[in-house]
């Protein structure tokens, strides 16, 4: 099975030369995890590649997710950061998809002071031009502001949508963390949105193979069906390994079939985001 990771990040250090914004958000961990690091631990488990998103503790960068990517090709792939308000940001998106490994864009909407612009409309001419330019965006968003993408996969019908982490929140767990599940379900009507199905061992008390989070899986699988669900881990605070993570899904969950698990698994996010995917590759 080829399996991809819809979601990983690597940084630096916050230094003089390259600091951090901020923002009121934190890093998973010190020190940073390095792209050797990923790597390592991508082989380890059988990773085939990953979708690096640049954190928001660093700020609206992409450098380093872009070497990444351009020194290991078939392994990485960036869904990038990008700040709306800068000089040149119009431009810059003109031609995103040709810096070499970028896919797409991602937003972070978790806080109030990062979801401000989207609320208040700032971003409106992002989501056009993205569509207009077949450019996906994930977009980091609670279920309780759900209805906000609701109107915006309505109004930009062709610009493909991927919520992160089934839009939970970070620090709740079990019930309480998926008590706005149905805003998210509601979601699925739309053809043109997806979920990552990424981290979800952090949102739950229980212990592998983390049986409490099966009944909402099962929930979401069958809302968006296996072509829209994208398995991640958001590795850098996984509370298992990685290998774990994977057979969570690949060797707990019976009602999940060969064929489906290809899709959630891998090959849904390459095709989802036009990455490197072709059906020989698959065969």
């Amino acid at each position: 099975m080829h399996i991809v990771d819809s979601q990983i990040h690597i940084w630096g250090a916050d230094t003089p030369d390259r600091p951090w914004p901020s923002r009121g958000t934190h890093a998973h961990r010190d020190p940073p995890f390095t792209t050797a690091e990923v790597l390592a631990t991508m082989d380890e488990a059988g990773i085939e590649a990953a979708i690096l998103v640049p954190p928001s503790w660093e700020g609206d960068r992409n450098d380093l997710a872009l070497a990444a990517a351009k020194q290991h090709p078939t392994r990485f792939a960036v869904m990038g950061r990008l700040d709306h308000e800068a000089p040149g940001a119009r431009e810059a998106l003109e031609h995103w998809r040709e810096q070499p490994g970028m896919l797409g864009l991602r937003f972070l909407f978790h806080t109030p002071l990062l979801r401000t612009p989207f609320v208040e409309g700032k971003l409106d001419w992002v989501w056009a031009q993205a569509e207009r330019h077949g450019i996906p965006v994930m977009i980091g968003l609670h279920q309780e502001y759900h209805e906000l993408l609701d109107a915006l996969a309505t109004k930009h019908p062709k610009l493909r949508i991927a919520i992160d982490h089934l839009g939970l929140v970070a620090t709740e767990r079990d019930a309480a963390a998926f008590r706005n599940l149905d805003k998210l379900l509601a979601l699925a009507r739309h053809p043109n949105i997806a979920v990552k199905a990424s981290a979800l061992p952090c949102y739950t008390e229980d212990v592998y193979p983390y049986r409490a989070l099966h009944p909402y899986v099962q929930r979401v699988t069958s809302a968006f069906g296996p072509r829209r669900v994208f398995w991640g881990t958001d590795l850098s605070r996984l509370p298992c390994t990685c290998r774990e993570a994977i057979t969570m899904w690949t060797e707990e969950m019976p009602w999940l079939a060969p064929g489906d698990l290809e899709w959630i698994m891998g090959r849904g996010i390459r095709t989802w985001l036009g990455y490197e995917t072709t059906e020989e590759s698959w065969t």
